[in-house]
């Protein structure tokens, strides 16, 4: 059974890192087209769609993750069929008559933002109004796919969740450009294609997960005493994420009001190249929660001890080398990708400053995601209260000295003082004696690797390379960079020697 269950958690790793690069591949590919085809104007209202869906996902209430942990755990239980329909189809309900109010509620707030919010010096006001109503839409019919997503986590079928995901962002993104390169480049044709995929989305995600719920007698009914069950974990999410949307958003909040769109756009399309890093944490969170959710509700920890730590390392190991890739070859990137100076000069510092914090945030999501399957949701939720305090002025005084890069400080700030403090009030409840062992080994090892192979490679790097020559010198960077860092660490080394040990009974 123990076999199984590491197979399954395995094989969903890979399912999610294979998703997720791919996405991540589409998201870089697809934006330079965006700007050409759109404008760097229209490409900021793409920010402010972003924004949007950040600000109304709080009315999520928690109910994707609780979907996520309750999924898991009676997934684990037997004769539990009736109970787990039960709960999609209560919290099903709630979902899309929230779906409905956030549609409604952006298309009422549509043209007093367009018109007293957006600084646009290059679009009428019109466009941005009408871009505008047509983005309530789609997080409305693009609201429900995070719950049904969240149902198939719990039941582990990651493999069939990754396929629709690429499959949708594909669609997506290849419409969209064909679109706007045949019939109409304008922000309003793009919003439209994004409808319709959207819609179909959400209803095969919907299908699929029914799909996989086992079967029962009885068909899945409302429940009132569901929602008293998990009324107290969903309540703490819906708190955590409404903090931590005010935290994530207050930056691009204020810039949006501050700046023209144009600077606003340089900023959002370096806050999505820094965004990439979450790439490489959020596989892992998502195949180890349910796991964890499991585990941590035995008596003897011995299991999640291990568990933890080897997914700490695989993390850091994943996470760091990229960071550090990204954060000393920004400049590099940026002209591979684009092959525009302007934007270069507008977004290299941003990107080596948010990715630094992008990479302190994603060490935190599994010692975070152990507080969630604990159902202890009070830590981040006082974290964030105080943090938002703390960080709101000093968000405002640097953006207003410093524009953009001050923002960016302000979030690399933030997400430092989670690894330099935080920590440690996790690791005083849940896995006492492990703080040092993740401080030195989990994640000062794979740092110390990633970060030398890095800067010698940025020390050496010729000036003035061709687009060319940067693609080749960044992959001898990548892959240095990523050996260095996996070898200095301790279960990835051990899988390293395992790995050359059956290649060499394969080959010998």
């Amino acid at each position: 059974m123990e076999k199984f269950k590491l197979s399954v958690i395995k094989q969903n790793m890979i399912a999610n890192y294979s998703g997720g690069a791919w996405l991540a591949l589409m998201s870089l590919v697809f934006v330079p087209f965006y700007i050409k085809f759109m404008g760097i104007g229209s490409y900021g209202l793409l920010g402010i769609f972003a924004s949007l869906q950040s600000i109304f996902s709080l009315l999520d209430m928690g109910l994707s993750t609780t979907l996520n942990r309750e999924m898991a755990i009676l997934s684990a239980q037997q004769d539990k069929a009736k109970d787990m329909r039960d709960i999609v189809r209560t919290l099903e309900i709630i979902y899309w008559g929230i779906g409905v109010l956030v549609a409604l509620a952006i298309i009422a707030l549509a043209w007093p933002i367009s018109h007293y919010w957006v600084r646009s010096d290059k679009l009428p006001l019109s466009t941005v109004y009408q871009a505008l109503t047509i983005m309530g839409v789609i997080i409305a019919v693009q609201w429900p796919i995070s719950f049904y997503s969240g149902g198939l986590r719990g039941l582990q079928k990651h493999v069939i969740l990754n396929c629709i995901n690429v499959g949708i962002v594909t669609l997506q993104g290849v419409g969209a450009i064909l679109i706007l390169w045949r019939i109409s480049p304008t922000i309003q044709a793009f919003f439209t294609w994004q409808i319709i995929v959207s819609l179909f989305g959400t209803f095969i995600t919907a299908a699929l997960l029914w799909a996989n719920l086992p079967k029962a007698v009885n068909h899945p009914r409302f429940q009132k005493k569901v929602l008293l069950r998990v009324w107290r974990f969903a309540g703490g999410m819906t708190a955590i994420f409404i903090t931590t949307m005010l935290l994530t958003q207050i930056d691009k909040i204020v810039l949006s009001k501050m700046l023209t769109l144009e600077m606003f756009g340089y900023y959002t399309l370096a806050a999505a190249v820094a965004k990439v890093i979450y790439n490489f944490q959020g596989p892992i969170y998502a195949s180890l929660f349910p796991r964890l959710c499991q585990l941590i509700s035995l008596p003897d920890h011995t299991e999640l001890i291990a568990l933890y730590h080897k997914a700490c390392q695989l993390l850091s190991v994943m996470v760091l080398p990229a960071a550090m890739v990204i954060a000393l070859f920004s400049s590099e990137i940026m002209f591979l990708w684009t092959g525009n100076r302007s934007i270069v000069s507008n977004t290299q510092y941003l990107i080596s400053v948010l990715v630094i914090a992008n990479a302190c945030n994603a060490l935190m999501c599994l010692p975070g995601g152990l507080t969630y399957a604990d159902g202890w949701t009070d830590l981040a939720l006082y974290t964030n209260i105080i943090a938002i305090f703390i960080l709101t002025p000093m968000t405002m005084l640097l953006i207003k000295y410093y524009g953009t890069i001050g923002a960016a400080v302000s979030w690399l700030v933030l997400n430092s003082g989670y690894v330099l403090i935080v920590i440690h009030i996790v690791h005083m409840r849940l896995l006492k004696s492990e703080k040092k062992r993740w401080y030195f080994i989990d994640v000062g090892l794979p740092l110390l690797g990633a970060l030398s192979a890095a800067f010698l490679w940025r020390i050496f790097a010729p000036d003035n390379m061709s687009r060319g020559f940067i693609l080749f010198y960044l992959v001898g960077v990548s892959i240095t960079t990523l050996i260095s860092s996996a070898v200095l660490t301790p279960y990835t080394r051990f899988l390293i020697g395992r790995v050359s040990l059956r290649l060499c009974k394969c080959y010998g």
